[in-house]
């Protein structure tokens, strides 16, 4: 009797150490004149009054849930590391900046200007760069470190998991073209808005970086060269190859390591 009796506490005792809360908000963007939906975790158990933000971005197609529902364990960390996870739609194939060909694209401007006041003001954050992180998946992790690189002012680390970081040898995938231009007649568009290029302004120190990519992704050569740049230069990171390709269990296991990551920055 007492077994049975146990083993419904320590599921309530499980489901309340782990209490976080799901809300999906609208957040209105002036510069794209529309709402936006965002997914945000927030921990129902921390300790700590405010507390540090990581932003996760979605991949090409997905939308503001793909992290959620790639990674459940989200709800759990939020509340185990007292962390708020805020995970915005990013378009079906933004690739998170402000497109210098459809004034309606501003994605950056979003992400920097409307979403990161909007939850500072909204939410109990820690509303500073050294409590701010933000990572993505494929083009949300173009858009992570791209953002991150354009505005070390906002946060103080960033990560991306199979991501895009150089998507020139990919002119005519992914609706690119329609944001940038044609590669052969817009290069330097494309040039100006990569990743690769744009940790040209990054001096070591600057950011705590990490970023991954699966063996068998084909994004992973374009990773690679990110990863000799920054050797080249001298700019400390964390960058991890493992087994597997560009699809949702491998994020599901990679986000693991950059929460921590993000974590031990943290504090």
């Amino acid at each position: 009797m007492k077994m049975k009796l146990l083993l419904p506490l320590l599921l309530l005792l499980t489901s309340q150490a782990f209490a976080s809360r799901v809300d999906t908000i609208l957040v209105h963007s002036t510069a794209m004149n529309k709402d936006i939906k965002c997914v945000v975790i927030s921990p129902q158990n921390a300790t700590r009054s405010h507390w540090p933000v990581i932003y996760l971005l979605h991949g090409h197609s997905g939308n503001y849930a793909q992290w959620p529902s790639t990674a459940p364990q989200l709800k759990q960390d939020a509340d185990a590391f007292g962390l708020l996870f805020v995970c915005p739609d990013g378009g079906y194939d933004s690739w998170y900046f402000d497109s210098p060909v459809d004034p309606s694209v501003r994605y950056e401007t979003f992400v920097t200007r409307e979403l990161i006041p909007y939850i500072d003001t909204h939410y109990p954050t820690s509303a500073d760069r050294a409590h701010r992180a933000i990572t993505g998946l494929s083009m949300g992790g173009h858009g992570a470190l791209w953002l991150a690189l354009r505005h070390k002012d906002l946060f103080g680390a960033a990560g991306s998991t199979s991501g895009g970081v150089d998507f020139r040898p990919f002119p005519d995938n992914w609706g690119i073209k329609k944001d940038l231009g044609e590669y052969n007649t817009h290069k330097r568009e494309w040039d100006t808005h990569t990743v690769i290029n744009a940790a040209d302004s990054l001096q070591n120190g600057e950011l705590k970086l990490i970023f991954d990519c699966g063996v068998d992704d084909f994004f992973l050569t374009v990773n690679r060269a990110l990863h000799q740049k920054l050797l080249d230069r001298k700019i400390d990171h964390d960058y991890i190859e493992r087994p597997g390709g560009h699809n949702p269990a491998y994020w599901q296991n990679s986000i693991d390591y950059q929460v921590l990551f993000f974590q031990k920055y943290f504090h």
